[in-house]
Order: C-alpha cells, then structure tokens, then sequence
C-alpha cells in the first residue's frame, strides 16, 4: 500500500476534498492509472470534481516529487505514487499492464566504473519488457 495521503498530511499540504479524492485513487500496490481513468474513479467518489482539477493536482504531486510520472512505448503517462519505495517496473508488451518489480541487488553497482565515464551516478529506470500471463495465453 501506498503512503501518499500520509505523507501528504506530513508536507502539510492543503488537501481539499479534490486532492483527498486524487490521492484515495492513487492509494494502493501496484497502481499505474492514466489521469482519465484516475478522474473516472474521483468522479466515482466525487461527482463534482473537473478533469482539469485532476490533471493539476497530478502535476502538483509530480512537481513535489510525491508522485511518479511513468511513461512507456509512447502509451498515455501513468501515475506512480510509490515514488519514495525503490523499485522497477515490468511492463507488458500487449496490453499495457504495469507491475512494480523490486530485484535483488544493487543497480547503481551492476553498471562498472569504466562505464560510468565519470559521471556521478545518483540514480537508475530499468524498465522490464514481456508478455503478462492473460496476454500471454492468447
């Protein structure tokens, strides 16, 4: 599960009955929604919040780094709100589906010295490609 309405309370940040709702949606494992489907489910909860409402409070929680924007092979930007907990991204190659993997080892180390051409590495997106179970039946 995710922290996101916690650690929003911790920045002190002014959650409205907007921004609860956009953080409620967000809350949880492995979520990767587009803004629309997250204003779908808001709308579910909230009838009268805006898409434009929505979409400003995703770009708020991006800029304050609360959120992660994910996007992948040109599909529609999904939002992570597991951006303080380490971990990677698994991609389906079909349909889309997101899962937060989290392999064993350091990634900064996989990557050798004489590779780094001295850089001062801080971080590292490794992104996961294959075929989903359902999708793989096909």
């Amino acid at each position: 599960m995710s922290d996101l309405l916690a650690r929003l309370r911790d920045r002190h940040w002014r959650l409205t009955a907007q921004r609860r709702v956009v953080a409620q949606v967000l809350d949880g494992d492995h979520v990767h929604f587009t803004a629309d489907e997250i204003h779908a489910r808001a709308v579910a909860l909230l009838p009268e919040i805006s898409r434009a409402t929505v979409y400003n409070t995703l770009g708020e929680l991006v800029a304050l780094g609360e959120v992660l924007e994910v996007s992948t092979d040109g599909r529609a930007k999904r939002y992570d709100p597991n951006a303080h907990h380490a971990h990677q991204h698994l991609v389906c190659e079909s349909c889309g589906t997101i899962r937060d993997v989290h392999p064993s080892g350091d990634p900064l180390g996989s990557l050798p010295a004489t590779e780094r051409y001295g850089f001062s590495v801080s971080g590292v997106e490794v992104t996961y490609r294959g075929l989903c179970p359902n999708c793989a039946q096909k």
